[in-house]
């Protein structure tokens, strides 16, 4: 027992050491294993159904030329032709080196000779033709399909839409859908061979993978291309750093467009989406900030528009720090409306310090009742965190509640300002901002998404009314004037904060500004609301009405120019026709055949002669014969008031007249005048409108 024991030792010992590498080799030529087969990635969709990204198939193609039934004669008959195929297609290697490929495999027995990666679906097919491999598997034709992520639109919203890559966590809404849009993977048996390649053993997989589920997003790729196009204008204007803009449907805070540009180190020109500032990035607000100060003090207090307040010459001290207006004011005594139009960072912080300095508490607690202090919790991964400093906190002082209320002092990301606007515009009721209507498989809906509420009523209708008044102020008289938008009425306001590098606002080389304005249109009935924040702009101007208010104003009147939300239907009841419109002179069968494709009422008239309409009868056409050709007949020059150039030039040269015509339109004025003889030969000068 012993002795056998000690033998099958010695034997494991020789295997183990001696015999190893030559074990092992061999193992692994014949190693196969099961590989995971990647599954089409869903397509994300805007809310049109322009496609916004997608999975396109690209083929790593191999070839074993030495397959059981390419025998001799088949590959000396056939190698030369595929060698220029193969070089015509690809165009990499000229006709000698592929054929020099295909003779070396062919000699050393090489069973997998990778001929190219990232092959199209359509090279793949042409390459399907070709000589020996038209036979497929038995042709020696072996394939990997791999996808690879593409967005037609480019740089159009990419980071919200975000990137899936091999190997790297995805962004935007490819990470927060990733699992919906991924779908779920095959299993396919791969062979290892000789220099670390696994090759599939059979033609087909064992499990096919089941492609992902299709996202539609809330956002519109044509006003997506108005907002980047308009803040990359603005931004290349004055030179900032970073801008993002926003546009929000009122009712249901879907995300119509929302842009994030960041200028590159090296071109001055160039701005690229590589970051989400409009949801991740918390900044001090500044000005913007100044109407949820006024929310909390008017719902608290119920206070007047016109209640005033001593504002002096735009300087005041809270304890042993200044504050000061971006502008002196127009008089020492302000309105809150004129307060809140004119941007009065004194008159601001005195109202709230009236109010609320014996007790802070009370309008901290009231701003996080409006969720500024609360993540929003958008689907999409990486939102800011927002501060709403509080009263316990160490680094509250007594010089806080002034500062906070005019915007310095707290955190809060674009997308948060812009939600608490837009719950002003919706009449008291916070909608979350959101990306995605639907999600589908096939093209049926497999889950729908809609208006999602976080608060019914953030104030009172009363409190609404007047935040209203304030806002549409700004626009009409006060800091956001500048706009100038005539076609419909904007609510919004102005903002301009000091960002401080490291909090030193002392240094005002280390200070630079934050231009901003948040508003809703139209105002008589708000359907979008919009915010535009463009960062250290070194142009010259830095306020928010001169920088950021010119993207809004832009964004604005083209989704307004061309969205059919805001035209009147032209079959209401109430636009119907009650007077019939005016007619040209001309023959009455024409009149007849026009007044009937537009249903219009007139008197028949089917005599073809020159009529004119009756202008005492509003209701219908009524068609009165007047005697152009006879009196042309006799030489006397008649009305030619109302016809046409068509009709005016074949009634006169069919008499002699020799006729010159000035303008375009219908007849307005003769040079010979109604009544008067003419003879052929003459001249009349006509003059159309």
């Amino acid at each position: 027992m012993c002795v056998f024991a000690l033998t099958i030792l010695y034997r494991i010992c020789i295997i183990q050491f001696k015999e190893g590498d030559e074990w092992r080799e061999k193992a692994e030529a014949f190693t196969t294993k099961v590989f995971e087969m990647e599954a089409s990635r869903g397509n994300i969709f805007d809310a049109n159904g322009a496609l916004l990204a997608t999975s396109l198939p690209f083929y790593e193609v191999a070839v074993d030329i030495n397959a059981p039934s390419i025998d001799d004669k088949l590959f000396k008959s056939k190698k030369d032709s595929l060698a220029k195929c193969l070089s015509n297609l690809f165009k990499d290697k000229s006709t000698k080196e592929y054929l020099k490929i295909l003779q070396k495999a062919r000699n050393t027995k090489d069973r997998y000779v990778v001929l190219k990666r990232n092959v199209s679906y359509k090279d793949l097919q042409t390459l399907k033709t070709f000589p020996i491999l038209k036979k497929g598997k038995r042709g020696g034709l072996v394939t990997l399909q791999t996808n690879r992520r593409e967005r037609p639109f480019q740089s159009l919203a990419a980071r919200t839409i975000g990137l899936a890559r091999q190997g790297i966590k995805p962004v935007g809404l490819e990470g927060a859908y990733d699992s919906v849009l991924k779908g779920t993977g095959g299993k396919r048996l791969m062979q290892k061979i000789a220099g670390d390649v696994w090759r599939p053993i059979n033609d087909e997989n064992e499990v096919d993978p089941k492609d992902g589920k299709d996202l539609y997003t809330t956002l519109d790729i044509n006003i997506q291309d108005v907002a980047q196009a308009a803040l990359l204008k603005a931004l290349i204007k004055n030179q900032a750093s970073h801008g993002c803009a926003v546009l929000m449907e009122v009712k249901t805070g879907a995300i119509k467009a929302i842009t994030n540009l960041t200028k590159s180190k090296t071109d001055s020109t160039l701005y690229t989406e590589s970051f989400n500032y409009a949801l991740a990035y918390p900044t001090e607000p500044g000005s913007t900030f100044k109407l949820a100060s006024m929310l909390a003090v008017i719902d608290e207090f119920g206070i007047s528009l016109d209640e005033k307040t001593q504002v002096g010459n735009g300087e005041c001290m809270y304890y042993d720090r200044r504050m000061k207006d971006a502008h002196p004011p127009a008089e020492p005594i302000l309105t809150a409306q004129r307060i809140f139009e004119t941007s009065s960072n004194v008159g601001v912080s005195k109202i709230v310090n009236k109010y609320f300095g014996k007790n802070p508490k009370q309008f901290i607690a009231k701003l996080n009742s409006f969720h500024l202090n609360q993540k929003l919790g958008i689907a999409i991964p990486g939102e800011g965190i927002p501060r709403i400093k509080q009263v316990k906190d160490k680094d509250w002082y007594g010089t806080s509640l002034p500062w906070i209320s005019i915007g310095y002092e707290s955190l809060v990301t674009p997308l948060q300002t812009l939600t608490l606007y837009n719950a002003i515009a919706n009449n008291g009721k916070m909608v979350k901002p959101h990306f995605v209507n639907a999600i589908k498989e096939n093209g049926k809906i497999i889950k729908s998404f809609g208006a999602e509420i976080i608060d019914e009523q953030i104030v009172k209708p009363s409190t609404v009314a007047k935040a209203k008044q304030l806002m549409e102020g700004v626009v009409k008289n006060g800091s956001g004037k500048g706009l100038n938008i005539t076609a419909f009425k904007v609510g919004g306001k102005t903002g301009t904060a000091q960002i401080a590098k490291n909090g030193n606002y002392k240094d005002q080389n280390s200070v630079s500004y934050q231009a901003s304005f948040v508003g809703y249109f139209p105002a008589d009935k708000p359907l979008y609301t919009c915010i535009v924040i463009i960062n250290n702009p070194t142009q010259g101007s830095y306020y928010g009405g001169l920088v950021s208010g010119p993207v809004f104003k832009e964004i604005a009147e083209k989704v307004y120019s061309n969205s059919l939300d805001f035209i009147e239907s032209v079959n209401h009841p109430q636009n119907f026709l009650t007077k019939v419109p005016n007619v040209i002179t001309t023959k009455s069968d024409e009149i007849a055949k026009v007044a009937n494709s537009f249903s219009l009422p007139f008197t028949n008239n089917d005599s073809d002669v020159y009529t004119v309409r009756n202008k005492q009868d509003s209701t219908k056409i009524n068609l009165v014969k007047i005697n152009i050709e006879q009196q042309l007949k006799k030489g006397i020059m008649p009305n030619l008031n109302g016809l046409s150039a068509k009709d005016v030039l074949y009634l006169l040269e069919n008499n002699g007249v020799y006729v010159k015509i000035e303008g375009f339109g219908v007849v307005k004025k003769q040079s010979i005048e109604a009544g008067q003889k003419f003879n052929k030969g003459n001249k009349i000068i006509l003059q159309l409108s």
